[in-house]
């Protein structure tokens, strides 16, 4: 989906972000609504965590109904270590959370990246997202220290302004699919959307359902069979259930 070549000049050159035009992907999970994302997503490390793996190749991940894997970063280098000969592992804390990260030394270029890198300072980091034994970490493309403090501030105004505008075309344009629903679906969908269920980690279970709305198991099955097939809902664990979009 992205290509491995990382352009530096291009990454660091500064500049105004505006998210480019969303796709639904040609053939996605039956469960899960996903948008092509063709560029570096600014994100924070606590989006990073709450990241949906899409499947088992452990690169590909849901975040704000967006299909995701290059992602830049902002934050403060910890505990910088040289693993071989030609690995750096440090992490990565950006005061919403901690990420572990690995940069590649093969060639002269990169070790020089990598000379100003030091623990305690400031850095902005572009890399792709991997998954191993269930923890999530980055291996990086490129990586600059900070020199100018409002690139933090810029940083995260970027990664508000792009959640707010993914999260809101999610519900303006892909739940738009749901003026179709009527009956039991339709209650169903209004329930999960409703902010204390999306607040909730794992979803909405369906006895739970059945509880609030009154409505026969069977029938809350096949309603949320239906939202599923829709690509409304998708199951988290067990009998829990939770609309796309995290907002």
């Amino acid at each position: 989906m992205y290509d491995n070549e990382f352009d530096g000049a291009a990454a660091f050159s500064g500049g105004g972000f505006m998210p480019p035009p969303a796709t639904q992907t040609a053939d996605p999970s039956p469960s899960v609504f996903t948008k092509k994302r063709e560029t570096l997503l600014p994100l924070t490390v606590n989006q990073i965590n709450k990241a949906l793996l899409l499947n088992d190749d452990k690169v590909n991940f849901l975040i704000d109904g967006v299909d995701v894997n290059n992602v830049k970063l902002v934050g403060m280098v910890l505990n910088k270590a040289a693993e071989g000969v030609n690995e750096i592992r440090f992490v990565l804390d950006d005061g919403t959370g901690r990420i572990d990260c690995l940069k590649w030394v093969n060639e002269p270029v990169d070790i020089k990246e990598m000379e100003p890198i030091m623990e305690g300072v400031y850095v902005r980091v572009h890399g792709q997202l991997k998954e191993l034994q269930g923890k999530k970490h980055l291996i990086v493309f490129g990586i600059k220290p900070v020199t100018d403090f409002d690139e933090i501030t810029h940083h995260f105004v970027e990664c508000i302004y792009v959640h707010s505008y993914n999260t809101r075309l999610m519900f303006t344009g892909h739940y738009g699919a749901a003026d179709g629903l009527s009956g039991i679906d339709k209650m169903v969908l209004d329930y999960l959307i409703q902010s204390s269920s999306v607040a909730m980690e794992h979803g909405v279970h369906q006895e739970e359902l059945v509880k609030q709305l009154g409505i026969p198991l069977d029938k809350i099955v096949a309603a949320l069979n239906t939202l599923v097939d829709e690509s409304l809902v998708y199951n988290t664990v067990d009998d829990y259930f939770k609309i796309i979009a995290d907002v």
